[in-house]
């Protein structure tokens, strides 16, 4: 049994140290930002991965702050092991359209009749069942394929916007990224929102044909294609999910804060998350990595999605 002198004199110590002095006057951690997420999937996409329900979906969404996210079908041979169909997205966010956004999805080398208008035919009765927007777009073709050339075509005129990967499998491109300017230019009123390991890649100057395959780490000396491509194309908008998205900017964390900076406006947060207890490194970058101005954090963490995509007063609230 120590004395009262002895404890009083060991807890003035501990009030008087600078650890204590430290809690003591820390003020309240502002509270996560709210997300939309424009990029995730529901089902089993791998065969390495479980499938994810969108129950399961919504409780990680409430753990993390998200209170919307865009549901993405994959219709390519290509794009994953199962192939994920509008109908199945459509059938599985209808009881939660309340914060679950469902896109479409078709693969320009599908068999249709009717020409364009056979397309649009398509493309209005998912767009009149709920859907938001195109993609994933992940055909194992160029990016500027003539029957991709034809899709976009027709998502600009429902004013669809349309989410695409870009790497050395699925809308090939060159480095500099020409395929995807050809895109951009023709089609100016479309809305494009890039991801994958080529997009992102891109940041940098000077990559490889192999760069865009892969996730390129280091220093960024030189700004690379998509600089030019969102200062030149206002159409072109950055998916930031998955390794590639979160990778291109800590990789330099210095030029990719100065990056999401200059181009806010046309910055979205994503995940691709699509299986339980999966990483998600976009949460440890925005949180522990860099900081962001307030303004700048709010645009990418959701009100820019909130502008690019077509969200009715009840699904804003």
């Amino acid at each position: 049994m120590i004395s009262r002198r002895t404890f009083l004199a060991a807890a003035s110590a501990v009030i008087a140290s600078p650890i204590a002095h430290r809690i003591a006057a820390e003020e309240p951690q502002p509270a996560p930002p709210a997300y939309i997420d424009i990029h995730t999937h529901l089902g089993q996409t791998w065969n390495t991965t479980e499938p994810l329900s969108a129950e399961t979906l919504l409780r990680w969404m409430d753990a993390h702050h998200i209170t919307h996210a865009v549901v993405l079908p994959l219709t390519s041979p290509e794009s994953s092991s199962y192939l994920i169909t509008t109908d199945f997205v459509l059938e599985a966010t209808r009881p939660f359209r309340d914060r679950l956004l469902p896109f479409c999805s078709i693969d320009p080398r599908t068999s249709y009749s009717g020409g364009k208008k056979g397309l649009l035919d398509i493309l209005k009765k998912w767009q009149e069942a709920g859907c938001l927007g195109f993609g994933e777009h992940k055909p194992g073709i160029s990016i500027d394929d003539p029957r991709s050339m034809t899709l976009y075509g027709s998502c600009a005129e429902l004013k669809l916007p349309l989410l695409f990967h870009l790497d050395q499998q699925r809308n090939t491109d060159k480095p500099g990224l020409p395929g995807l300017e050809k895109v951009l230019q023709s089609f100016p009123e479309g809305r494009f929102i890039g991801h994958g390991p080529g997009f992102w890649a891109s940041i940098a100057g000077g990559i490889s044909a192999a760069d865009l395959g892969g996730y390129p780490k280091g220093k960024i000396d030189q700004p690379g294609a998509l600089d030019h491509l969102l200062k030149t194309y206002k159409n072109l908008y950055c998916d930031l999910s998955a390794g590639s998205g979160a990778g291109a900017i800590s990789r330099d964390l210095v030029f990719g804060r100065e990056f999401l900076i200059r181009h806010q406006d046309r910055i979205l947060f994503g995940t691709d998350y699509l299986a339980p207890k999966q990483d998600v490194p976009q949460f440890e970058l925005f949180q522990t990595k860099i900081e962001l101005p307030p303004e700048v954090l709010l645009k990418i963490s959701s009100d820019n999605a909130r502008e690019l995509l077509p969200l009715t007063s009840s699904v804003k609230e």
